[in-house]
């Protein structure tokens, strides 16, 4: 069958890899793709992943039989429901009204109130002085979020009251966007993705832990994320088994009790805490860089799994021995503000990187286009061992000092 990715960083980098292995999968189209993709895929330059027309019409002409979605945008926007309904093609990934398990914070929350799902306690707002006096008496450590989408870093972890209010005034644009307040939960995260069609789930059998804090320590903003590992052998198989029997079971079944139809990937940000495994949050698609952790570990045909959630069919998937980590090169400055076309060599580890944030100039040389540039991964029997040939591999990346940042304590809370 001939498939089409969509998007065009380093999960879908993932992503086109791991169908590249596929005995199902004939031809890989990467819609738009990146620099990074052309030796497993055939990549569509000049068609962005919003512009839905354009995509079924790259579809319908190369007979592709699936389309996977890879980034929430496109997805809010409706992109499955267009090329469905008016294309006929079939697509991985939640519709429009489904999405809002990403997009919308608000929408997220009440139905995990009504149905009971572990999580933090919330309150929602559009009016600052009235979100201002609501933080005011609850205090500090809180969470902020926006209610839509902000590309993983629309979240301020506010640990004193002057956080609080300097996220307030972040996050609260003067149009009276909305956003959610939560109250800080203590413990662990954990990454948990989940294959959903209706009421029928297959969760994977192996956890990640990301990073979302720009700097050592977990300091610094949020960011989209700065580097994953797999598996997380310090938290439990049975907190795994909590989270899919007390969330994923009962948030899927709620969905469908709501008259939704959810089908694609559920990604799942949990965090064990004293009283349980809770929802920190939900993702209407992998996430990045935990997808290119765990799609790397994962043995099965991506083709084949596919197959079998569209009919609803029991299997198991197999993940490789030992661990796997990745460290996320960034542009300096990312979150916020950074500059770009700064030139990045990596030539010697390719096969260990994915691409997020890099175009190639006219000779080919890669620059920098993105925020998050390159994630450089390591693989080793132990957790210690991969955490050491992930560092080897990035200093084997090539750029001016300055250019580009990373953590340098991925996977410390496994060591």
């Amino acid at each position: 069958m001939n498939v089409a990715v969509i998007g065009g960083g380093g999960r879908e980098h993932a992503l086109v890899r791991k169908f590249a292995e596929s005995r199902k999968v004939d031809r890989i189209f990467a819609i738009p793709g990146n620099a990074g993709m052309s030796d497993v895929a055939e990549v569509i330059h000049g068609v962005t992943e919003n512009d839905f027309e354009a995509i079924a019409g790259v579809c319908l002409e190369n007979e592709v039989e699936w389309v996977v979605v890879g980034p929430e945008a496109p997805l809010t926007e409706g992109i499955v429901d267009c090329l469905e309904d008016e294309y006929g093609i079939r697509v991985f990934g939640p519709r429009k009204k489904e999405a809002q398990m990403e997009s919308s914070k608000a929408f997220t929350k009440e139905l995990m109130e009504k149905y009971d799902i572990p999580t933090a306690k919330f309150a929602r707002f559009g009016d600052h002085d009235a979100a201002r006096a609501y933080i005011e008496s609850h205090g500090a450590p809180i969470v902020l979020k926006k209610d839509g989408l902000a590309a993983g870093k629309g979240v301020v972890v506010a640990m004193d009251m002057d956080q609080a209010l300097a996220g307030l005034d972040e996050l609260m644009d003067e149009d009276g966007s909305p956003i959610v307040i939560e109250e800080f939960l203590e413990g662990e995260e954990f990454s948990l993705m989940v294959l959903v069609n209706g009421e029928y789930t297959h969760s994977f059998e192996m956890i990640a832990q990301d990073h979302k804090r720009a700097f050592d320590g977990d300091t610094g903003p949020n960011t989209g994320g700065m580097g994953a590992y797999a598996p997380v052998s310090h938290i439990d198989e049975a907190h795994r088994t909590e989270a899919i029997e007390k969330i994923i079971k009962p948030v899927t079944k709620g969905m469908v009790e709501e008259g939704l139809d959810y089908f694609g990937i559920l990604y799942l940000g949990a965090i064990v805490t004293a009283e349980g495994v809770k929802v920190i949050e939900f993702n209407a698609r992998f996430g990045d860089p935990e997808a290119q952790i765990l799609l790397s570990m994962m043995e099965d045909d991506l083709g084949e799994v596919l197959e079998k959630v569209h009919r609803k069919e029991p299997f198991e998937l197999s993940f490789k021995p030992g661990c796997m980590v990745g460290v996320m090169l960034a542009s300096r400055g990312y979150p916020k503000s950074y500059q770009k076309e700064k030139y990045v060599e990596f030539d010697t580890i390719r096969e260990n990187c994915y691409i997020s944030g890099l175009r190639q100039d006219m000779e080919g040389l890669y620059m920098t286009s993105g925020g998050r540039v390159l994630l450089v991964t390591g693989y080793g029997e132990t957790v210690e061992q991969a955490v050491k040939t992930a560092y080897e591999n990035v200093g084997q990346v090539k750029f001016e000092e300055g250019d580009l940042f990373f953590r340098k304590d991925i996977a410390h809370r496994a060591l």
